[in-house]
C-alpha cells in the first residue's frame, strides 16, 4: 500500500469507529448497578467509555465516593456502572480488585485506567475526557 492509501484506510476506519459511537445508546445520567458477569460484559460493549467503581456497602470511603460518582455520570459522556464486590466476587476477582473503592476506566472495550481510592471529581472528569 502507499502512503496515500494507508491514510485513506485509517480516515475509513476512524469514520467508521465515529458513526458506530454515534449510533451507541446516549450514557446515561445515573450510575447502573450491574446485575452479574454477563450484564456487565453487555454495557462494555454497549457503551465506548465506562467507568466502574467496584465498592461494598460496609466502606466508609466507597459512601465518600458515591455522590462524586452520581455526579460523573451525570456530567460526562462516561457510562458508570456501580459493581457491588460481595455481591458479583467473580468479577472482583477477575478485575483483581484487593481494596475498595477501586475505579475501572475502559474506552472501546478495554481497560485504559485503573484508579484505587477515593478520587475527586476533576481527576475522573479528566480521566473519562483523556478516554473519549
Amino acid at each position: 500500500m502507499s502512503d496515500t492509501e494507508d491514510i485513506e484506510e485509517i480516515r475509513r476506519q476512524k469514520r467508521e469507529k465515529l458513526a458506530a459511537r454515534a449510533e451507541s445508546p446516549e450514557s446515561p445520567e445515573e450510575p447502573i448497578d450491574v446485575g452479574g458477569a454477563g450484564h456487565f460484559q453487555e454495557l462494555l460493549e454497549e457503551h465506548s467509555v465506562v467507568l466502574v467503581d467496584f465498592y461494598a456497602d460496609w466502606c466508609g470511603p466507597c459512601k465518600m465516593l458515591a455522590p462524586t460518582v452520581a455526579e460523573v455520570a451525570a456530567e460526562t459522556d462516561a457510562t458508570v456502572l456501580k459493581v457491588d464486590i460481595d455481591a458479583h466476587q467473580d468479577l472482583a476477582t477477575e478485575y483483581q480488585v484487593q481494596g475498595v473503592p477501586t475505579l475501572y476506566l475502559f474506552a472501546d472495550g478495554e481497560v485504559y485506567e485503573r484508579m484505587v481510592g477515593v478520587q475527586d471529581k476533576a481527576t475522573l472528569v479528566e480521566a473519562v475526557e483523556s478516554a473519549a
